[in-house]
């Protein structure tokens, strides 16, 4: 009796509806463990992708030429930081620090928005500024998250301690070898209004036929402004290179300009001025950059 029974178990186990049913057991299992690694690929991948984003800086390059510039200043090398936002990179910001100096400046720049007003910390915009002023001069202005943070006062004291040149609306004559051009520093008109903003863009003096004169001005929106104000080369940021950008297109929002702006990363001309847009280190309000990886840019003047 015992043994029919199992001899009728083995029988059904080698029938072929219980075949069928083992195999198509296994099929499935094998489906469930190739989807669970393809998700697992996936999510690796796209961590990875976002660190690369985010964590990765890139070095732009950018030749600038204009016969106004003076012989003497054939060759000079500005590096432009900007848009920070409180964000680390590497212990001490030495991953930052490292790429600044492998650039070889005469001058630094800081376009505005080394500090976030969401998440303040000075201590950390202090540390890139202190390790930067031992490698070329550095000269500073102000962004929005600055007069939002409600902190300036105590990073401007702590900006001038540590020697940057803070360019509070004023404008200085940058000389070498006998020769000189002038950098001028606006502050963010968040600090007054859009109207004082503007004004104090036309307080400047008509530039003379051979003065080459740089603006430092954290928004590039007032770019006609800067134009009409004859500023040869303006250095900007803000816009995060509108933070998400998409190929052949551009950058999709930034602030005060809105979806696909107009000025969102890289050079501009307009008449005899040439803007540049720096995409920045930073996030603010959204967390995360697509296609567009943080940045310095190290310009090279060139006389013609």
């Amino acid at each position: 009796m015992m043994r029919t029974r199992i001899d009728r178990l083995k029988n059904n186990h080698d029938s072929p509806i219980m075949k069928r049913s083992t195999l198509q057991k296994m099929k499935r299992r094998s489906r469930n463990i190739k989807r669970l690694v393809i998700a697992v690929l996936v999510l690796v991948s796209m961590f990875a992708f976002v660190y690369w984003q985010n964590n990765v800086i890139v070095v732009t390059d950018l030749q600038i030429q204009n016969q106004k510039i003076p012989a003497a200043f054939d060759g000079y090398k500005i590096v432009q930081i900007s848009d920070l936002h409180n964000k680390e990179f590497g212990t001490n910001q030495s991953k930052l620090v490292a790429l600044v100096e492998e650039s070889h400046p005469d001058m630094i720049v800081i376009t505005g928005d080394i500090i976030d007003s969401s998440r303040t910390n000075i201590e950390v915009a202090m540390e890139l500024v202190k390790r930067v002023t031992d490698i070329a001069p550095v000269y500073y202005v102000t962004g929005n998250h600055e007069q939002h943070s409600g902190v300036y006062p105590e990073l401007k004291q702590q900006l001038l301690d540590a020697d940057v040149k803070i360019l509070p609306n004023l404008s200085i004559p940058i000389e070498k070898d006998g020769a000189q051009i002038r950098l001028i520093g606006v502050d963010d008109p968040k600090f007054s209004s859009k109207k004082e903003y503007k004004k104090q863009l036309a307080n400047y003096p008509k530039k003379s036929d051979s003065e080459y004169r740089i603006l430092l001005a954290h928004r590039p929106e007032y770019f006609e402004d800067y134009e009409a104000n004859q500023m040869d080369l303006i250095l900007s940021g803000h816009v995060h290179g509108g933070q998400v950008r998409l190929p052949f297109v551009g950058g999709v929002y930034a602030p005060d300009q809105g979806f696909f702006p107009k000025y969102s990363a890289g050079k501009y001309t307009m008449g005899d001025s040439t803007m540049v847009v720096n995409r920045g280190l930073g996030n603010s309000i959204f967390p995360v950059r697509v296609f567009n990886q943080p940045e310095i840019v190290v310009l090279t003047l060139r006389s013609e």
